[in-house]
């Protein structure tokens, strides 16, 4: 088992996370929704996978290239 960080494609704030730690998830699941700029934006799981961790909350801000949620594939 390796671990993948899933990163933000934009600067945005975090408006919904749709997961919860131990997860099963699949590749192009919705992970999270960022806002920027008043559009959403899908955080989408690259692969299948368990959620291990998520390092943001609702609200929270994150710059593009930030880990948002670690998945162990």
């Amino acid at each position: 088992m390796s671990i993948v960080e899933v990163k933000a494609d934009v600067t945005g704030a975090v408006w919904k996370i749709l997961v919860k730690v131990g997860d099963h998830v699949s590749e192009g699941d919705d992970l999270a929704i960022l806002e920027s700029m008043k559009m959403e934006i899908p955080v989408m799981a690259p692969s299948d996978g368990t959620v291990k961790e998520i390092l943001a909350k609702e609200g929270d801000v994150r710059n593009e290239g930030e880990t948002v949620i670690f998945l162990e594939v």
